[in-house]
């Protein structure tokens, strides 16, 4: 019986080339800014309750509090694994859907003005954030895809 050698999964050529297109699409100028602005959303949300001054309101200042932290664990390992982390933008984008609803949705009397406001800007900044690096690999393959293979004639084929 002959015996095969097995290339262990870690190896295997389509991983290795999946895992450097995730490190080129992370290297990007594009992906490292969207990164940033995106833990810098994400900071401004966990703490806007007290930057915007509506901490009274409990309910609202803990659900962002714990928004903002799961946005930025979402969107805060983007440059270090791409690859594993990049699904997760699909999630950072609910939570800033979630963001905009959040101040007629929490329990309480939570509507102000500040509240409203506040939401709403960074619930949108939150969700084009998370969009544009959920975009960021597609983008990148369909480009390669577009330019990588024109179309040649073969000899003969007419």
């Amino acid at each position: 019986m002959a015996s095969s050698h097995r290339v262990p999964i870690e190896e295997h050529p389509d991983l290795v080339e999946l895992r450097a297109r995730h490190d080129r699409a992370a290297a990007t100028p594009r992906a490292q800014a969207v990164e940033a602005l995106a833990l810098l959303a994400g900071l401004y949300l966990a703490a806007s309750p007290w930057i915007a001054g509506f901490n009274d309101s409990v309910t609202l200042a803990v659900t962002n509090l714990i928004c903002g932290i799961a946005y930025m664990l979402f969107l805060g390992g983007l440059g270090n694994s791409y690859e594993r982390t990049h699904s997760m933008a699909w999630a950072a984008a609910a939570i800033g859907v979630w963001t905009c609803i959040a101040p007629w949705v929490v329990t309480g009397d939570v509507a102000q003005t500040r509240s409203i406001t506040s939401n709403l800007i960074i619930g949108v900044i939150a969700t084009l954030l998370a969009l544009a690096a959920a975009s960021g690999a597609r983008d990148r393959d369909t480009r390669r895809s577009l330019g990588a293979q024109p179309y040649r004639s073969r000899p003969g084929n007419h």
